[in-house]
């Protein structure tokens, strides 16, 4: 049966717990286990996970590793890699100092 209407794809469904800060922070480290670290850029943060640019294709469930400017590593699962993007989920939620000083950065 054809249809006058167009077919589209289905709408991705956000399962994030809490909203994601666009952030523009060029200083950010992601590293691989057994791996060297990779510059990336990060791009969004929330207490419970972000999203780095970078070059490196991970794979999704590897466990990386995150260094922000001026903070410790941060461990984290990634969740989703494509299109020079990394979705990370940290395994404890991020310190509220850090999170502030990653949203009040402007570069």
């Amino acid at each position: 049966m054809n249809s006058q209407f167009r077919t589209v794809e289905p709408a991705l469904i956000e399962q994030r717990k809490t909203f994601r800060h666009p952030v523009q922070i060029q200083r950010t480290a992601i590293r691989q286990h057994g791996k060297s670290a990779k510059k990336g850029e990060l791009v969004d943060v929330s207490i419970y996970g972000c999203r780095v640019a970078c070059d490196s294709i991970i794979a999704e469930g590897s466990r990386v590793w995150l260094r922000f400017e001026g903070s410790s590593p941060v461990s984290a699962t990634a969740i989703w890699c494509r299109d020079g993007h990394v979705g990370c989920r940290f395994d404890e939620t991020l310190e509220q100092g850090l999170f502030r000083r990653l949203t009040l950065i402007s570069e």
